[in-house]
This record gives C-alpha cells, sequence and structure tokens, in this order.
C-alpha cells in the first residue's frame, strides 16, 4: 500500500511538472505526450532505485529506452503509410505491429540478453 501511495504521489507530481511543460510547446497536442509517458518512467524509475536497486532500475532504463526506438519506427512507418496510402487506419496499426514487436525483441535480445 505505501509504494501505491508513494508511487500515485510521485506520478501526480511529475504529470503535473510535464503537462506544464507541454503547454508552453505548440502544438498544444504535446501537453499530453509530456504529461504521460515521462512521469511515468520517471516514477517507475524512482520507486526501482528505492526499491530494487540501481542495477535493476538501469536495466529498466534500457529497456524503456529500447521500447521507445521501436515506438518510433513504428509510428513514423504508420504515418508514412497513412500519408501516402488511402488504408483504413486500424488495418495499418494492426499490421504494423509485428514491427514493433521485432525492433523492441530485436533490440531487447542485442542489449538485455
Amino acid at each position: 500500500m505505501k509504494e501505491i501511495l508513494i508511487r500515485f504521489l510521485i506520478g501526480g507530481l511529475l504529470v503535473s511538472f510535464f503537462s506544464l511543460l507541454g503547454d508552453v510547446f505548440k502544438p498544444k497536442s504535446f501537453a499530453g505526450l509530456f504529461g504521460a509517458a515521462p512521469s511515468v518512467a520517471l516514477a517507475t524509475l524512482a520507486l526501482a532505485v528505492v526499491g530494487e536497486g540501481v542495477h535493476n532500475a538501469a536495466i529498466q532504463a534500457v529497456s524503456m529506452m529500447a521500447g521507445a526506438v521501436a515506438l518510433f519506427f513504428y509510428s513514423s512507418s504508420v504515418s508514412c503509410i497513412m500519408i501516402h496510402r488511402s488504408h483504413k487506419a486500424l488495418t495499418v496499426t494492426i499490421c504494423l505491429l509485428p514491427l514493433w514487436a521485432v525492433i523492441a525483441f530485436g533490440l531487447w535480445y542485442v542489449l538485455l540478453r
């Protein structure tokens, strides 16, 4: 219960901070992006350092970066296809999920195995 409360407090503070940061940039749609992912990642890493040590937090950080790289390539591919072709968004996003998986698990295999 104590860990959940700490995660809630850290996450809430970080969400507020990143929402303010996102509000500064244009377009305003960045506010949601800055409000969620960085705060959850930082709260998770802070709790990992306290609860499981620096080594475990380092592994989690590398995993998060690998996932972010995979998400970048997945999102870029979906955007490119949606701009240049007239396919349904649901079809494109589902069909390209294996691309994300190959990149994410490939990076995991190379970096963390």
